[in-house]
């Protein structure tokens, strides 16, 4: 499978893709350590990274329900001065109410995913300068330079920091020099999204519409069923976002940050391969059967996790479980963007995408209150996986009939 030919529109949003999941990753597997290294423990860690998520919901909330109106490329570099604001703030401060104030108002991740108004709007985007016919095909190669930065970004902040304690950084003041890093990143991105031309902003269709509502009319509907079902989906993934996998590993095998990076950096690359086997199966299978058949074994292996009884075959299930967990998400993405009218695909990306900020923003806190004890350290992996397998079959039931134009005739 290959690239489709992209506009220089295309190349762009391509690129801020990689350098924004690129600074995701490279702080993830750090993000936990720093806040334990100010003195937080685990439920303190837990409530935190569920108010950066919270926070992240509802900003993202209103910029993206609006960006079809006043301006996706505005919505795009706002979203990068926030990453800018979360990142300096986090690194020049210990006081926990300053902390608040840049997780709830900036733009920061904890999981290693997206988050922040850019994933709804790029999509937006890119649905409408590539053909049907290829988007799920464009969004496939899209989550896989998304999931290969995120390995990479996992592997240099983690050696980063590890190279600096080697010479002889604190390690507060090492993980500090990641979130300053990731800050600069934010400027970077704020730069390229000045580049995109106006033919990414949406396409309004003449006459009357019906009244509109989070930006959404016609297919509003729909969009808020996905938005539950999605919901739930976030809210058990929020139990495993990888800052707390990634702090799991340290405290039941001693992994240090260095390792963690790698082992996160191949989890991330098998991850990407797998998303773009997405669009490979859903021609042949459609849309929905490939977002519930390839999730529901990843969900059994995520279970088992923490049942290994050593570090290598920890690490060998969770690699198993990532080389199929993203191939439900190109699916889940060109589904949603298929189902909606072209100057709603902002709005219904962003509505989904906040119903899965909201749902996966209140699980760290419970996380961290199992990461906290000794005898409940599994149970995140537990809860995770069987409320991501009643996601799959509710999904499954609700949605196996609804099918798309360019997949009907292959999933007869």
């Amino acid at each position: 499978m290959t690239l489709p030919a992209l506009t220089t529109n295309g190349h762009i949003l391509f690129g801020t893709r990689i350098i924004r999941m690129f600074a995701y990753g490279f702080l993830s597997v750090v993000l936990a350590l720093y806040l334990a290294q100010l003195g937080l423990n685990g439920s303190l860690i837990g409530l935190l990274l569920s108010l950066t998520l919270i926070g992240d919901a509802g900003i993202s909330l209103w910029m993206t329900t609006n960006a079809d109106r006043v301006g996706r490329r505005r919505v795009l570099v706002a979203g990068a001065i926030l990453m800018l604001f979360a990142g300096i703030l986090f690194a020049a401060t210990d006081r926990i109410w300053l902390l608040v104030i840049a997780a709830i108002i900036g733009v920061i991740s904890p999981s290693g995913y997206e988050v922040g108004p850019f994933l709804p709007v790029e999509q937006a985007a890119l649905a409408q300068i590539v053909p049907d016919r290829l988007r799920t095909q464009v969004f496939a190669w899209y989550n896989l330079v998304g999931s290969f930065a995120t390995a990479t970004g996992a592997l240099c902040g983690g050696g980063l920091t590890h190279f600096l304690q080697q010479a002889k950084f604190t390690p507060l003041n090492s993980y500090r020099t990641v979130l300053v890093l990731y800050g600069i990143m934010g400027i970077l991105l704020a730069l390229l999204f000045t580049r995109l031309s106006s033919s990414v902003e949406a396409i309004h269709s003449e006459g009357p519409k019906p009244q509109s509502r989070f930006g959404l009319h016609r297919s509003r509907a729909v969009v808020l069923k996905l938005s539950a079902l999605f919901g739930l989906d976030a809210f058990a993934g929020g139990f495993v976002v990888q800052g707390l996998v990634a702090y799991w590993f340290h405290i039941r095998f001693g992994v240090e940050p260095a390792a963690l990076g790698g082992i996160f950096f191949g989890a991330n690359i098998l991850a990407g391969l797998s998303a773009l086997a997405a669009a490979w199966v859903a021609a042949r299978i459609g849309l929905v059967n490939t977002m519930v058949f390839t999730h529901l074994p990843s969900n059994l292996l995520l279970v088992l996790v923490p049942l290994m009884p050593n570090l290598p075959l920890a690490i060998i299930v969770l690699f198993v479980r990532f080389s199929i967990s993203q191939m439900d998400v190109p699916p889940r993405q060109s589904y949603t963007m298929a189902v909606v009218e072209p100057d709603e695909r902002s709005a219904a990306g962003g509505v989904t995408g906040i119903a899965r900020s909201i749902g996966s923003a209140i699980s760290p806190a419970i996380a961290g209150v199992f990461l906290g004890n000794r005898a409940l350290l599994g149970a995140p992996f537990f809860v995770a996986g069987v409320l991501k397998i009643i996601y799959d079959l509710a999904l499954y039931r609700s949605f196996q009939t609804v099918k798309v134009p360019e997949y009907e005739r292959d999933t007869r």
